[in-house]
């Protein structure tokens, strides 16, 4: 973990480059712009401090060519003045939408994603249908347009044979005779997983949630006037109050709960009100002081800079929880003092680092570093690839922002090419001034019965040096627990949530065109 060291001051004049403060641009598309007019750290800090995030999603909608008739149409078609109006071509089925714009879904693709109940199972929503017996040449015997969506009619051929397993079905589905299947395709279903082009602003279903939850809050100093909170009796009586917690986790990247019992038995139970304790080479549950009793330098009385924890594990640790149960004298009597909690908002720092330094920007998203764990004896941890990770990661897809990895002081030997060893310091320099900015960092004085708890992939967590014995307690839940958590909270209690319509599914609960599936 790393050493505080004197926080540098915000810069005083930087450029501005024209790129928008949106981490969804992938990182090879950072122009290079030539600067046109001044601009501080520290303004770029205020101005979202806190702010409703400028993360919008803007992505630009394919726009194919005008839908034409296909003079080789191979099944029969069918429109309605009401309905998208479809044709089958040799290889795929096309929609055209009332708004004009057509999709194009491959036959194969169609056949493999049917959720009757013979192919896909209404419980557990796992695939019966056995792919690799669907001929390759598949082809639909008609397709129609229906008030309820797509219907395809199959011939058993598209089965891969009679005895090929689970997906074989004759005479399946209202109005068919032996040897066909019948697919049905909501309507919605098709538009939010429409690929050619892709039509929804996200075709994942963790990035639906976000768009389906409250949008991401950036923020900076002045999140200290009015921090993210909830109440512990709320948070441990219901899920609608586990909901309004993780949704201000997602939001924000950090929460505070207020009314915590001071026990380190009261604080494991409310962190596994979101999941399961994730178990490190640090045990699961954490109570501990300054004894060193680990060798990592949070097991001191020393100074922490921001970092996030974790950076050797090839799958860092989600969320992370501190309760200061007691802060008491020294054994020689001193006065307990400092100890300070210190975040940072790392989506913030990125977004002010492309903003002002897109080279920068684009090296810390590039450059791949190597860390470890070793103060213990008994333990050496190093991520699987062992090139290492770059400190900013983005989702390779859409290009958006997803995790901020780093500390310092954990970063093994640099093994880089010549020409990047400059750039990188550099990089990293500018990507330090930012993060140690006052007007980025947001110090609060834990105290007992009041926990903090946060997203590890983006909060940026430090402290102040301290003296006199503290005793801290803690845990980390792993991030895909998080996001399942809140997933299934947001359908439960969100408007509208992330679910899509049944369509066949299960009678009651997550049906079988939830959009996330």
């Amino acid at each position: 973990m790393a050493l505080l060291r004197p926080p540098t001051r915000a810069l005083r004049s930087l450029t501005r480059s024209g790129v928008p403060l949106s981490t969804t641009i992938p990182p090879a598309r950072l122009p290079t712009i030539a600067r046109s007019r001044s601009i501080s750290i520290r303004s770029s800090l205020r101005q979202a401090s806190p702010a409703p995030a400028s993360e919008q999603h803007a992505h630009a909608h394919a726009q194919p060519p005008p839908p034409t008739s296909s003079s080789s149409s191979h099944a029969s078609t069918s429109s309605s003045s009401s309905l998208p109006s479809i044709t089958s071509t040799d290889t795929q089925v096309r929609i055209t939408w009332i708004s004009g714009i057509e999709s194009r879904y491959h036959h194969v693709w169609l056949r493999d994603h049917c959720r009757c109940p013979s192919c896909y199972h209404p419980k557990t929503k796992q695939r019966l249908l056995d792919t690799f017996a669907i001929p390759p040449t598949v082809q639909p015997e008609r397709v129609e347009a229906t008030t309820e969506g797509l219907e395809v009619v199959w011939p058993l051929s598209a089965e891969g044979g009679e005895g090929s397993g689970p997906g074989e079905v004759a005479g399946t589905g209202a109005g068919t005779g032996a040897g066909q299947h019948v697919s049905l395709f909501p309507w919605k279903w098709l538009r939010t997983h429409s690929y050619a082009p892709v039509l929804s602003p996200s075709t994942t279903p963790y990035e639906r949630e976000d768009l389906a939850g409250s949008d991401k809050t950036l923020w900076g100093s002045g999140i200290a006037a009015h921090p993210p909170t909830v109440q512990y009796e709320e948070v441990m009586s219901s899920d609608r109050g586990v909901w309004k917690w993780v949704e201000k986790i997602s939001q924000y990247g950090f929460s505070f709960v207020d009314g915590v019992p001071a026990t380190p038995e009261a604080t494991e139970e409310l962190i596994k009100r979101i999941a399961f304790i994730r178990e490190t080479h640090y045990g699961g549950f954490w109570d501990f002081t300054s004894d060193l009793s680990h060798g990592d330098t949070a097991y001191t009385d020393l100074a922490l800079g921001a970092h996030t924890d974790t950076t050797y594990f090839t799958d860092p640790a989600g969320l992370q929880m501190f309760h200061l149960l007691s802060h008491e004298p020294s054994s020689q009597g001193v006065q307990p003092s400092g100890g300070a909690s210190l975040l940072v908002d790392g989506f913030l720092a990125a977004k002010v680092l492309r903003d002002v330094h897109p080279q920068a920007y684009e090296t810390l998203s590039a450059v791949r570093i190597s860390t470890h764990s070793a103060g213990d004896e008994a333990t050496l941890v190093r991520p699987l690839l062992t090139a290492g990770y770059p400190i900013l990661n983005h989702d390779p897809r859409t290009g958006k922002l997803v995790l901020v990895r780093y500390n310092n002081d954990d970063r093994s030997t640099l093994h880089l090419e010549e020409g990047e060893v400059e750039p990188f310091y550099d990089a990293l320099r500018k990507w330090q001034e930012i993060i140690t900015s006052k007007e980025g960092e947001y110090w609060e004085q834990l105290t007992p019965g009041r926990a903090l708890i946060f997203d590890n992939h983006r909060v940026l967590h430090g402290r102040s040096a301290f003296v006199g014995e503290r005793r801290l307690c803690g845990a980390y839940v792993n991030h895909d627990d998080y996001r399942s958590r809140l997933a299934v909270l947001r359908q439960k209690y969100g408007k509208g949530g992330v679910r899509g319509g049944d369509g066949g599914g299960a009678g009651e609960g997550r049906g079988v065109w939830d959009d996330a599936l």
